[in-house]
């Protein structure tokens, strides 16, 4: 059976002009014209209007129930839960800040602050940040490429469904890092002769040394050698020598990686463990710390 588009619009409740729109967007294609152009529509087309009508009902945007041709039903209902569950994060952290700031006596320009930027950057834009900033730091060398590009995921922590303030402060303070040339800058020259030489080093044996001089410098902590002391000389010596063998380089430029190493780089991870829960700092990075002032005293 046909319709025109005034009897498709009586028996579907819907306006006219909101069945024309979806016809010329392609959400609802007509079938054909009558003689005096008007426009007609089949049994399978008035099925279709309450499938839309209904799909808009849930929130589901026009582009993705346009591409119904393309997919199925429960494709695309996924593709709109995936977004309803995205939308509810943004709005559970907006209520965290919002409850965090009534609880005080008087709310504080951060307070807006945190609300603009919450507005501003959700999940998906945190998440194409990070790739720009990958690719960014990475530039053409392959294997920081490779290096970088598996920490993509552990770069972007999810937000508990009740951050605290503290966490929000971190993931607003992350992502002004990911967003900082010159924080970019100083990544890509750090380290520049390791990454300079990573394809001529056995990751495998790198890996062992690497756990080898943590346990070590772990162990002159337990032991109570302070960086600075005549007795970590020899230690944070030993440990430069295994490093600059593993990694194919000069002790000298080893040692001019510790001294150049961006503070900026440790806190980037310190602020992933506070929205995450974890402890801070853990071992390895306490031995790399210990191993940094000890080089810095005694072979800088």
């Amino acid at each position: 059976m046909s319709y025109t588009i005034g009897q498709l619009a009586r028996l579907s409740g819907l306006p006219v002009k909101t069945i024309r729109f979806y016809s010329d967007i392609g959400v609802l294609p007509e079938r054909g014209r009558t003689r005096s152009g008007y426009r007609l529509y089949g049994d399978e087309d008035r099925g279709r209007l309450e499938l839309v009508r209904t799909l808009r009902e849930i929130g589901v945007d026009l582009a993705t129930i346009r591409s119904l041709g393309d997919r199925d039903l429960g494709e695309v209902l996924s593709l709109h839960l995936r977004t309803v569950e995205t939308q509810i994060r943004a709005l559970q952290r907006t209520r965290a800040v919002l409850r965090a700031t009534l609880e005080r006596d008087e709310p504080a320009d951060d307070d807006l602050r945190r609300l603009n930027a919450l507005g501003r950057l959700g999940a998906a834009e945190t998440a194409a940040l990070v790739n720009e900033f990958v690719d960014d730091v990475a530039g053409e060398n392959a294997a920081r490429q490779e290096w970088l590009g598996g920490l993509r995921t552990a770069m972007v922590p999810d937000l508990p469904d009740e951050p605290g303030i503290e966490q929000l402060d971190a993931w607003l303070e992350l992502t002004e890092l990911l967003a900082d040339d010159g924080f970019r800058a100083s990544l890509r020259e750090m380290s520049s002769d390791f990454w300079a030489n990573a394809d001529r080093i056995d990751l495998a044996a790198w890996h062992e040394v690497n756990a080898l001089v943590t346990e070590t410098a772990l162990a002159a902590i337990r032991d109570g050698v302070a960086p600075e002391s005549e007795a970590a000389a020899p230690v944070v010596a030993g440990i430069v020598a295994l490093l600059a063998g593993a990694q194919r380089r000069t002790p000298e430029s080893v040692v001019r990686d510790y001294a150049e190493h961006d503070p900026r780089a440790g806190r980037y991870w310190e602020l992933v463990a506070v929205i995450n829960g974890t402890p801070w700092p853990p071992e390895p990075v306490i031995a790399h710390e210990w191993i940094a002032a000890a080089a810095t005293s005694h072979l800088g």
